[in-house]
């Protein structure tokens, strides 16, 4: 075990040059701290990548870690940073305790200068109740077996661990805000001290421009002004805003000079776009935009929810956009920041969700509000995140249709979303028994080898309908005029070996496959009331078998004509 794997930077959003991965061997043990076997990081024990494939359920793990470090600056401090970890953890590096975290899918950070030496002992403590119900879980099955849509759970360490040195006074974090109406971004700056922040943003390596801002009182704040007199170009939407067919990216250096003349740097990048509902339209950049999504769990074979490397998330996101889908939904996990940086360099429309609790509590609600606010405040500078989705099916909110208690928890979460980030539609939970919600998303597979025309023909039919016995609002909720999206449907399995397999309907060859894609998705294309869709799924997951793709990304059906399929162009309309 000598390999570091996934040795990309890990925050692409914030970059410093001064950094050291610890993914690699570490030490290893179940219930206590033995440490009698070793374990690829950033692999949960769960999967073959990680050396010990073992699929048993340990509520307790412990890692080590011994590493040297070589300090580079004067007065520097020293951070260690975790990826996400499942579900609860404890550091400590040379027997202090250093940190502890709650929650499994969103990064955390400690300073570890006082007690970091040449060489050290870093030791990790998780715990992980494979039978709570209560904290936000996704897909992670908690029977003794995966089953249906339920796949093998991920206990311990499943993303990057790395040490970074930063100056005495530095950037802790950054948050982008743009304008597309006044072509202007703003750069949210948080600083461990007050100072001066300059900003300097480019284009395709040309410089722009450089704007300089007090930072006071630790929050500062700098706009950037990006019309045509700074760009020198008059045509914005085409050369310069961001979309899924041209996703424009400006890139910027940030340096931090504070009053005791400390300076500290950092490497960003934004793209300038704006999503809006106009008219009960999706617009992107004030232009009718219809979804043409895939639903997309984030699971592979051999390491389960961590890319074994970078080029998987390009590869999804590659195939995404050869078979013609401009999106996908994130369904029940909260992806890697690499998938996100990808998706803006590519040029993919993402759907951003929190994973679902099933027991609806006092308790479950605080985690999943605790966790719901990470992880917007993670992802809210990323271009291509276009929506929020903090409830599935009243997953954790059963009674949700009729209980006030269950919406008001539901409101709550639209509302965090709102309060953080206004400048996105919010969908409270998608797939039926909506209450306040920006769009209307439903879920429905009774015909998941495809509907006739007029299904969707209008509105008033659609918001009549009934998938899986459910209303599409909550008792006291009413539609009002919000897009429609069919954001589940399909589902079709397929696999080409004899094995059991899960799909919500099923046919026995490829050519079967493709012509019930075609019957599911060429009605959606035709109805006017629907302005976009999100077919079920991208891949196979372990015994889910209704992925155009294998669980290896092997195409079940040639992507040309899934893309050819797709490529009818929809008219977005506004009427009946």
């Amino acid at each position: 075990m000598k390999e570091c794997p996934r040795g990309e930077y890990p925050r692409p959003m914030m970059v410093r040059d001064h950094w050291e991965n610890l993914n690699g061997a570490w030490e290893f043990s179940f219930d206590e701290p033995a440490f009698d076997r070793q374990i690829l990081v950033p692999f949960v024990y769960q999967c073959p990548k990680s050396g010990i494939g073992r699929k048993e359920n340990h509520e307790t793990v412990y890692y080590r870690k011994r590493f040297s470090w070589h300090k580079g600056q004067e007065n520097s401090r020293v951070l260690i940073h975790f990826g996400a970890v499942d579900y609860e953890c404890d550091v400590w590096v040379n027997g202090e305790h250093v940190c502890h975290n709650t929650g499994g899918h969103l990064p955390f950070s400690a300073e570890i200068t006082r007690c970091i030496k040449e060489h050290n002992e870093l030791v990790v403590r998780v715990r992980d109740d494979h039978a709570d119900l209560e904290k936000p879980r996704g897909k992670q099955c908690w029977t003794e077996k995966p089953g249906g849509i339920f796949y093998t759970p991920s206990t311990g360490i499943w993303q990057t661990v790395w040490l970074e040195e930063v100056p005495e006074e530095y950037i802790e974090s950054i948050r982008w805000n743009t304008d597309y109406d006044t072509r202007t971004a703003r750069l949210c700056c948080k600083t461990s001290a007050a100072g001066t922040i300059r900003v300097k943003v480019s284009f395709e390596g040309r410089h722009i421009c450089t704007v300089s801002s007090d930072a006071a009182d630790k929050d500062g704040e700098v706009f950037i002004p990006l019309n045509h007199r700074v760009l020198g170009h008059w045509n914005f939407e085409r050369f310069y805003a961001w979309a899924p067919e041209h996703p424009n990216l400006f890139d910027a250096e940030i340096e931090f000079l504070s009053r005791e003349g400390r300076r500290d740097c950092v490497r960003s990048y934004f793209g300038i776009r704006t999503v809006s509902i106009e008219n009960g339209m999706f617009c992107l950049n004030h232009r009718p935009c219809y979804q043409k999504l895939i639903l997309d769990q984030g699971y592979w074979p051999e390491t389960l929810m961590t890319a074994s490397e970078d080029e998987d998330f390009r590869e999804d996101i590659r195939l995404c956009k050869e078979m013609g889908f401009n999106g996908v939904r994130l369904h029940q996990k909260v992806e890697d920041p690499r998938f996100l940086y990808h998706a803006d360099r590519m040029g993919l429309l993402v759907w951003d969700e929190l994973p679902s609790a099933y027991v609806f509590s006092p308790d479950a609600v605080q985690r999943g509000c605790a966790e719901w606010t990470r992880q917007i405040l993670r992802d809210v500078s990323h271009p291509c995140v276009v929506a929020w989705v903090p409830l599935n099916e009243s997953w954790g909110v059963p009674q949700i249709e009729h209980d006030h208690t269950q919406q008001a928890y539901s409101v709550a979460l639209y509302s965090i979303a709102k309060a953080l980030d206004g400048s996105r539609p919010v969908i409270s939970n998608d797939g039926w028994e909506h209450t306040q919600s920006d769009m209307l998303t439903v879920h429905d597979y009774r015909d998941a080898m495809g509907c006739d025309e007029g299904t969707y023909g209008s509105k008033a039919t659609i918001v009549g309908r009934m998938p899986a016995e459910r209303r599409l609002f909550a008792k006291g909720w009413h539609y009002e005029e919000q897009p429609i999206l069919i954001s589940e449907f399909g589902g079709i399995a397929y696999q080409s070996r004899e094995a059991e397999g899960w799909g919500y309907s099923r046919v026995q060859s490829a050519r079967a496959l493709e012509e019930g894609y075609r019957t599911c998705v060429e009605p959606l294309l035709k109805e006017s009331a629907v302005q976009g869709f999100c077919y079920t799924q991208l891949t196979d997951v372990e015994q889910e078998v209704n992925g155009l793709l294998t669980d290896r990304r092997e195409p079940k059906v040639p992507v040309e004509r899934i893309r050819a399929i797709n490529r009818v162009e929809k008219e977005v309309k506004n009427d009946d």
